[in-house]
């Protein structure tokens, strides 16, 4: 399906101008441009541009009060969000279409709500999410484009996605994760239960997608630095099980660059009745 088909047989949602109780929960999909923004979580003791802050300054615009998000992931620098996931509790009784369309009024052309909708006070954007997805998007050309810079990752060598995939097979499980977290990684523990982890090409595009219960800092991108190096053939299959089993981040390949990674999707338990979320990123629907 071309991606205009696609775009014409999607049904636009349609948003009520009824207003809320004050105190509902609001559930939200938010697609962002990170390239712009120095990572999702706000940090008002820098002087830096971040999405949460720039979200909340638009809800804040629509309610006259200050209103905090929760989101499903904090992306780092640079990454980009296609399906992140946030909740915040209505402070005045402003409508579902105030919060989309009023919200999106005082956001910048990079930041956009998709949808809103009243949910139980039981959700919650993080704690209830089951599953998160990423997608990193590798342009492999022999030259660098000039049109998407800010949106994939270019990788000149050629990549071979069969001994990506062979590769990818270790990943899945619940493990422990420590090859491929940062050092300034604060999770608990390092063992994550990866779900699907696969590699396919779509034209120029090389996309590996991959999906877990939760992530450590860096670890997407880890994964896929390492990924490609398997991909051209600098380092082997083996080597990346030895590098996992090994649990030493030193030896696993460099980070790859925030541009190609999406979090495109997160799951949640079928009782808060969420809307369909379309394949991604946009530069990708009607490929996949």
């Amino acid at each position: 399906m071309s991606y205009c088909s696609a775009l014409r047989r999607r049904k636009p949602l349609k948003f009520s101008d009824t207003p809320l109780t004050a105190g509902t929960r609001v559930a939200a999909r938010i697609e962002y441009h990170g390239g712009r923004y120095h990572g999702w979580q706000a940090q008002p003791h820098l002087d830096v541009p971040t999405v949460q802050e720039s979200l909340e300054q638009a809800l804040r615009a629509v309610s006259g009060l200050p209103v905090r998000t929760a989101c499903a992931g904090r992306t780092d620098t640079g990454v980009h969000g296609f399906c992140q996931i946030v909740h915040f509790d209505d402070p005045v009784g402003r409508s579902i279409k105030a919060w989309v369309m009023g919200t999106n009024r005082h956001l910048s052309p990079d930041i956009r709500v998709h949808w809103a909708q009243a949910v139980s006070e039981a959700f919650h954007a993080r704690y209830s999410a089951t599953a998160r997805r990423y997608r990193y998007v590798i342009c492999n050309t022999p030259t660098k484009p000039a049109l998407l810079g800010e949106l994939v990752t270019w990788y000149r060598q050629p990549l071979n996605i069969e001994l990506m995939n062979e590769a990818a097979v270790f990943l899945l499980g619940e493990q422990d994760f420590s090859a491929f977290r940062a050092a300034s990684c604060q999770a608990s523990t390092p063992n994550r239960c990866v779900t699907g982890c696969s590699v396919i090409r779509r034209g120029d595009y090389v996309i590996v997608d991959i999906t877990a219960n939760a992530f450590l800092h860096h670890m997407v991108r880890n994964i896929a630095g390492s990924l490609m190096t398997v991909g051209s053939q600098a380092h082997s299959v083996t080597w990346f099980e030895e590098v996992l089993n090994q649990r030493d981040r030193n030896l696993a390949a460099e980070t790859a660059p925030p541009e190609g990674l999406y979090l495109v999707a997160v799951t949640y338990p079928d009782e808060f009745s969420l809307p369909a979320v379309p394949e991604g990123p946009m530069l990708l629907e009607g490929q996949l």
